[in-house]
């Protein structure tokens, strides 16, 4: 499974820096495939391992800030593995091939 989150302090004004790189590190500590964004932070692996990631990224915000949103956005795929890069490279490879729907024309 991938999750696709968004941990957000509330209560600490506007720059939200710091408190969202305690969040990171913990994914990233972790050992799961993972990668970050502007938006979202990406986790993958099964059911219980990322779950369990993302509340203690959770808890890592919480311990410096009171409040915190989250925004969780999951894709459930049994027997998939690399998704998180997979998904994104036959995307490319659509946009690269000129024959394929979606495909760039050359010219």
């Amino acid at each position: 499974m991938i999750v696709a989150f968004s941990v957000t302090p509330i209560g600490t004004g506007e720059n939200v820096g710091a408190e969202v790189a305690e969040a990171v590190r913990v994914v990233r500590e972790s050992g799961l495939p993972n990668r970050t964004d502007a938006m979202f932070t990406s986790v993958e692996g099964e059911w219980d391992e990322v779950m369990a990631v993302v509340k203690q990224a959770v808890e890592a915000v919480t311990a410096r800030a009171g409040r915190v949103s989250l925004v969780l956005k999951a894709d459930l795929r049994s027997g998939v593995t690399d998704g998180l890069t997979g998904k994104v490279e036959r995307v490319e490879q659509l946009l690269a091939a000129p024959d394929q729907p979606g495909g760039r024309e050359e010219g």
